[in-house]
């Protein structure tokens, strides 16, 4: 039998839990698409960010079970002036990351993070939630659309044959 889940706001405390679960997210990225940069490249200046982002309009929370760090997710609102949108539209709960490290997959932990992260952004009034995906993530995507969440917009990429990344 499972032990319990735990969902809690993060704490300093969690810092290298949460550092160590930037690096596996951005590594995982990196398999799927080559314009991610390795997680250790990056890891400590994204966690600050991500913190930052968090600490102004949103939460970050972890998940743990049996006393071991399980995965976090994060979400925060974001404000646009899009004049072609309705003004439900132009504030939003945007959930930047999201991950469940590797030993606990498969146990039904992102659904529980994206469950904490909505109850949390809902009581600060926001009626929508957006989260993105890389299109070959079909396993986030499916996921997420098992959360509830549709597609809204869907970015295209192509790559210019001669072009250069200079």
């Amino acid at each position: 039998m499972l032990a319990p889940l735990t969902i809690r706001p993060a704490i300093p405390g969690d810092r290298a839990e949460l550092r160590r679960a930037m690096v596996e997210l951005q590594d995982s990225e990196r398999r799927l698409h080559a314009t991610r940069l390795p997680g250790e490249k990056i890891a400590d200046a994204y966690l600050d960010w991500m913190l930052n982002q968090a600490k102004a309009n949103g939460a970050v929370l972890v998940a743990e079970r049996g006393g071991s760090f399980a995965g976090f997710v994060a979400g925060w609102i974001e404000t646009g002036e899009s004049l072609a949108e309705t003004p439900d539209s132009n504030r939003f709960g945007y959930i930047s990351d999201i991950c469940v490290m590797p030993a606990f997959r498969g146990q039904r932990i992102a659904a529980r993070l994206l469950e904490g992260i909505e109850q949390y952004l809902h009581r600060a009034g926001v009626v929508r939630l957006r989260i993105t995906a890389l299109a070959a993530n079909t396993s986030a995507r499916v996921s997420y659309e098992h959360a509830g969440f549709t597609p809204y917009e869907i970015l295209y990429e192509k790559l210019i044959a001669g072009a250069s990344d200079a």
